[in-house]
């Protein structure tokens, strides 16, 4: 299917991107649960009986399973997840007696899901355009980076130095003033 999907114009993309997107969620609506995803973790909402109470339900946590039910029924959702979930960051919380709020945090930070259990309808990841992260939402050490690299990019498109460039012309003042005796005229510096 994708060796054909090459061969089309973008225009036959678009209608083939409209239908994949329209049947695949037709396939996420019929299933007994909604669920949304970030790189490093998944949320699943699972409807339950109106007035539902938390002693009531049924829930699994393993590495690479879940299950959510109620006692004494078969389970609403339960098998294999795609990949491995760690299971002292994962919680669930039952909402108003009667939604099952599932948090999983995925081990791999840096893939998609396809569908939350492996014999449910999957999901084109190729497609997931993922929320605009702001600065602010960054741990300091990455933070920095990303703020270096906008000023280096930002400086090359004025044609000035980049930070690096920067610090490496100011260790060679620093050097040429504490050494006045040596002759840097005609010195070709990298």
């Amino acid at each position: 299917m994708a060796d054909d999907y090459d061969k089309l114009t973008p225009e036959e993309r678009e209608v083939r991107d409209k239908e994949d997107r329209a049947r695949e969620q037709k396939e996420q609506a019929e299933l007994p649960y909604t669920w949304k995803q970030e790189l490093g973790e998944i949320d699943i909402l699972v409807p339950v009986p109106k007035g539902t109470r938390g002693k009531q339900l049924n829930i699994v946590f393993q590495k690479k399973k879940l299950s959510v039910g109620i006692k004494g029924q078969d389970p609403i959702m339960s098998g294999e997840l795609p990949h491995e979930i760690k299971l002292e960051e994962s919680t669930w919380m039952l909402e108003d007696q009667q939604v099952v709020n599932v948090h999983l945090e995925k081990v791999n930070k840096q893939q998609w899901w396809p569908h939350v259990l492996t014999h449910h309808p999957r999901i084109d990841t190729t497609k997931i355009v993922p929320e605009n992260s702001k600065l602010s939402d960054l741990d300091g050490e990455t933070r920095g980076m990303v703020e270096k690299m906008m000023y280096d990019n930002q400086q090359k498109q004025m044609g000035k130095p980049t930070s690096d460039e920067q610090k490496k012309m100011e260790a060679l003042k620093k050097f040429q003033a504490a050494h006045p005796e040596l002759d840097f005229s005609n010195a070709k510096i990298s």
